[in-house]
């Protein structure tokens, strides 16, 4: 992996991460260190259809599913519940496992350990659609995010389509100011504030589209709908050739 970061560390921060505190790493919008777990589970399915409302995208009930960038199963047990299977990676082998004691009873997936560059171990041709949200953002490289969208256009179908979100704003990932580094290590030893706010592993990247035009053309599909362009949350929904 590019950008100073290997696999191993991508791994072993999103490890601590989930040591730390996997709810907020998962979605920032809760409380640090004392997340509602209730709302976390129930907000799901909304997050979901709003990406696939974005993407214009529609799961069938006998739909194949491969979700990157898991976590601990939020969106997988949505997707689950509307697809025939999915097979949910991540790179965290922590996550992973918060993802199986959390959904002990999704008999339709598979969790799947990642190595953070690819969906190697996934065949070819072997899924009806790719899922993921709030993922590739926090890739420091975008050429690994854009050999992930070769990737998806491997194991997807012909006609299959996925529906995911990039970062498509450079100022999102600058890297932060001396002082607001000072306030958040301050904070974090503290007990206060998350660790790690600052390592590239978090910062991520963003992705010029038309990088991912190209991408997606190597792996024989299309960028089919574009929603939010020029901000963090750019949805994407790419389509596979027949």
């Amino acid at each position: 992996m590019l950008a100073g970061v290997s696999d191993g560390e991508m791994r072993r921060y999103w490890d601590a991460r989930a040591d730390e505190d996997a709810y907020y790493f998962v979605d920032n919008r809760l409380e640090y260190g004392n997340p509602d777990e209730r709302r976390f589970w129930e907000d799901g399915p909304a997050v979901v259809d709003a990406v696939l409302d974005a993407a214009e995208a529609r799961i069938r009930p006998e739909d194949r599913i491969v979700e990157i960038g898991c976590g601990i199963g939020r969106l997988t047990r949505a997707l689950a519940e509307r697809a025939a299977s999915v097979v949910a990676v991540d790179v965290s082998e922590r996550m992973l496992a918060k993802a199986r004691e959390s959904n002990p009873g999704l008999d339709n997936v598979v969790w799947r350990l990642g190595d953070g560059e690819s969906l190697r171990g996934i065949g070819d041709a072997s899924a009806d659609a790719c899922f993921s949200h709030v993922v590739f953002q926090h890739i420091p490289d975008p050429e690994i995010t854009l050999g992930y969208v070769r990737e998806i256009g491997r194991v997807l179908r012909p006609g299959g389509w996925a529906a995911f979100q990039v970062s498509n704003s450079p100022s999102i990932h600058a890297k932060p100011s001396v002082g607001s580094r000072l306030i958040d290590a301050a904070r974090a030893l503290a007990g206060r504030g998350p660790r790690g706010s600052a390592n590239p592993a978090w910062r991520g990247s963003w992705v010029e589209l038309d990088a991912l035009r190209r991408a997606a053309a190597q792996a024989d599909a299309t960028l089919a709908h574009v929603y939010g362009e020029g901000t963090q949350f750019c949805i994407v929904r790419l389509e596979k050739s027949v």
